[in-house]
């Protein structure tokens, strides 16, 4: 209900002036008598009495007639205090003789913008985003939402009125009354620590002046209002001072009070709800409920008794909110700073919100973000982010002293829809998703860095039916930085020579391994980048398994370029920026889903052919949701990392699970024993990726079909090569030549290794120094794929014949 206007309301409150008593007739008073009228008694003393006579004086020069003790004491009380009383006489005539010419000269100040609150809303919201619909606020010291006063209702209105000025809408701005009693004050010695001021006061307090308590101060505020009142009519006034006033916990305004201490908008609050605001007004802290319960509930029912003398509530209105249990009504006060509540919390969007305060903060400044009125839309999809947390937290992470886990999906047009960075946000503020860009750090990717390398081998024109010795343990010659490079495959393979498609089936080390020598790990660093990877990496060789660390986010980004058939779009957090200025929205950023052509389309194809048939017979069948999707395994040596990244056409997600911390001994933890089982790639980040793609129930799309297996197949018949460096060979008794030959060890298959879920030879067994490439490579190229015979196969699950 709008707020009454200033005349009306000034007619309805004005109160009947009391009549004073009329003097009584007759009536004596000090001083009416003059001294000395009557001729002096006789020296002589008297030496009878008359009956009933008071007795005489013995003083000199002194009337026979006293004055009454009531008169007596009204002249010793003026007598007592005359000299104050004077000075306050001087003061108030010398406030009056200038009033008018300070008026005249003085111009009201420029009042600073006020800080206002910035709201972060999730993808549900594209309009209009605030504090009814916001995921979360972000405010620094002063917590606001101005509202027009057509908004705050009559009843917090008259709450108000009650507690601080009930003649807001008869006076002209100042109470002499009040300013007398602080300028006694200051005489005295205590200070200005009474009353006195009107909401016009304290607005032009809280506006132009600081909060000391001194006579100049007063004196200013006094002046201030006056000119306030010229200027501005009285709902002007009483807007600016109900946007302004502080409230307590962090809220300066009516709107953030409301929302801070009941969870409501200023518009919904009951009677109760805005008697115990207005009465935070005066003293918030002590007045705080949570801190001293029996001074809340006195004045707040002071405040209803105010508004029942003044005839704007009835006896039952104020008997019943008088009765309403405050301390239960309130709100707990919350115990982090600045970011404040989040909905959704219990699903981790803290991690999210907290990275967009950081993006926030690099663009456009801790003062902007905190005050300057933001409205922030992001990407963040509710739903999926509620299915990405429980898949990893609820469903298989889900017993003490589980590993963490984290998970990344990215939509087709680049939009982080979902981010769990971790199960508690405020028992570890490091978000496991996003390394660097959060304060952590990355981790090695294992095998599902492979697929990078095979998309750099393609735009190289090496074929995808290239051969390969497939054998468990190789030793590639001055590969690790002048030294021999040892590989070894998690466990035996079934096949001793592959080609790529495979290879990568199988995620074999040794392979990929050979790969890397053909073409160089500069290259692949290169394509790493274009591809979103934004972790600065090694060029060594070792990287083809996961040497270098990477994000999650990092992960996400380049399969998402796959899905997108080469096409790389930047993750996208925040589509739109807008800021509140002088009432009106203005547009600060505004997102783009445009992309870069990294990689050629038929190449994106082929990699996104063959990472399906990791899902559908490799590795990775423990990740098939049922619906076409394709991906690669991922672990790091001794089970310390595990990593499973796929993809839909629309939907790309990367998990990662491990233990982030040292244990107590401030050893380096290792996934050999969770639920009584070896983490590997294709277990449980395999499991979480296809809960979660389950429960991501929208369209997913089709693959294109790839183009036929084009460009210069390696090692047809293990005899020539295209490069001068030779490749190993399998070791053979009594074998010569110059040809390196490759060591191969007898091992056994992992006993847990009872199903391809459970069964991940992703898990290096390379030395731990990094090897760097000592051959030289062939240069990426953006030429058209060459043309063969070689056609890789449209149905679903089979497989080129190997070696054809």
């Amino acid at each position: 209900m709008a707020a009454r206007s200033s005349t009306s309301k000034a007619k309805s409150r004005s109160k009947t002036t009391s009549r004073k008593p009329a003097p009584k007739k007759n009536q004596k008073t000090s001083g009416t008598k003059k001294s000395g009228t009557k001729k002096p008694a006789s020296n002589k003393p008297t030496t009878k009495k008359s009956a009933g006579t008071k007795k005489a004086s013995t003083t000199r020069g002194t009337s026979k007639t006293r004055n009454s003790p009531k008169t007596a004491a009204r002249r010793s009380l003026l007598w007592r205090f005359r000299r104050s009383l004077f000075l306050c006489a001087l003061v108030a005539i010398a406030l009056l003789s200038g009033a008018g010419f300070v008026l005249g000269q003085v111009e009201l100040p420029d009042e600073d913008p006020l800080l206002q609150s910035t709201f972060v809303c999730a993808s549900d919201v594209t309009e209009a985003c605030g504090p009814d619909n916001a995921m979360a606020k972000l405010a620094g010291e002063e917590d606001r939402v101005s509202l027009p006063i057509s908004e705050i209702p009559q009843t917090f209105i008259d709450a108000v009125l009650a507690a601080e000025d009930r003649n807001f809408y008869s006076h002209a701005g100042i109470d002499p009354v009040g300013i007398a009693r602080a300028v006694y004050q200051e005489v005295r010695g205590s200070g200005v620590q009474q009353g006195g001021s009107t909401i016009t006061q304290q607005y032009a307090k809280n506006a132009f002046l600081s909060s000391e308590r001194t006579i100049t101060r007063k004196l200013k505020e006094a002046v201030l209002a006056v000119k306030l009142e010229r200027e501005f009519d009285k709902n002007e006034i009483l807007q600016r001072y109900l946007n302004t006033v502080y409230f307590g916990r962090g809220a300066y305004g009516a709107e953030a009070a409301a929302r801070t201490y009941f969870g409501v908008s200023i518009r919904n609050v009951d009677l109760s709800q805005a008697a115990y605001l207005a009465a935070l007004i005066r003293s918030p802290e002590s007045t705080d409920v949570e801190r001293n319960p029996e001074t809340a509930v006195f004045r707040r029912n002071s405040v209803l008794v105010g508004m029942l003398e003044e005839g704007w509530i009835t006896q039952g209105d104020h008997d019943a909110a008088r009765a309403t249990e405050l301390s239960a009504d309130v709100r707990e006060r919350s115990v982090r700073e600045g970011l404040g509540d989040v909905v959704g919390s219990e699903y981790g969007t803290e991690y999210y919100v907290e990275y967009i305060r950081r993006l926030l903060y690099d663009e456009y400044g801790a003062d902007v973000v905190n005050g300057g009125g933001l409205r922030v839309y992001t990407t963040l999809d509710k739903n999926l982010q509620q299915a990405a947390y429980e898949s990893v937290y609820r469903d298989v992470l889900n017993e003490e002293d589980d590993p963490a886990g984290a998970l990344v999906s990215v939509d087709d047009v680049g939009r982080v829809v979902a981010l769990v960075g971790g199960e508690d946000f405020d028992a570890s503020e490091v978000n496991l998703a996003l390394g660097a860009l959060a304060g952590g750090s990355g981790r090695p990717p294992g095998s599902s860095f492979k697929p990078i390398v095979l998309a750099e081998a393609l735009g190289q024109d090496i074929s995808a039916r290239s051969k390969f010795i497939n054998e468990n343990d190789i030793v590639l010659p001055r590969a690790n930085n002048g030294e021999d490079w040892e590989v070894g495959n998690y466990s035996n393979g079934s096949e001793d020579l592959v080609d790529l498609v495979q290879a990568t089936r199988v995620s074999s080390n040794t392979v990929y391994a050979q790969l890397m020598l053909e073409v160089g790990p500069s290259n692949v660093v290169a394509l790493a980048e274009k591809l979103g990877v934004r972790t600065e990496l090694p060029a060594v060789n070792s990287l083809v398994l996961g040497s270098g660390d990477v994000s999650v986010l990092d992960m996400a980004s380049a399969y998402s370029t796959f899905a997108r058939r080469g096409e790389h779009i930047e993750p996208i957090f925040i589509t739109k920026v807008e800021q509140v200025v002088d009432g009106e929205l203005k547009v600060l950023f505004q997102a783009s889903s445009t992309g870069e052509q990294v990689m050629r389309s038929g190449d994106a194809d082929q990699v996104n052919w063959i990472l399906r048939q990791v899902v559908l017979g490799g590795t990775g069948t423990g990740a098939n949701p049922g619906y076409p999707v394709a991906g690669k395994t991922g672990t790091s040596g001794d089970y310390r990392d595990a990593w499973f990244v796929g993809y839909s056409p629309r939907l790309t997600t990367a998990v990662w699970m491990g233990y982030p911390d040292l244990d107590e001994n401030g050893e380096t933890r290792f996934m050999t024993d969770v639920h009584g089982r070896r983490v590997t790639g294709g277990s449980f980040p395999a499991t979480i990726f296809k809960l979660f793609m389950q429960r991501a129930t929208d369209g997913h799309g089709s693959f294109a079909d790839p183009p036929p297996f084009g460009g210069e197949i390696l090692n047809p018949d293990l005899s020539t090569t295209t490069t001068t460096r030779p490749l190993c060979q399998a070791r053979d008794e009594g074998a010569t030549g110059t040809t390196a030959p490759c060591r191969t060890t007898t091992s056994t298959t992992d006993p847990d290794a009872t199903t391809t879920t459970t069964t991940d030879p992703d898990a290096t067994t390379t030395s731990t120094t990094d090897p760097t490439s000592t051959s030289s490579s062939t240069s990426s190229t953006s030429s058209s794929t060459s043309s063969s015979t070689s056609t890789p196969p449209t149905t679903e699950g089979d497989f080129p014949e190997l070696g054809g």
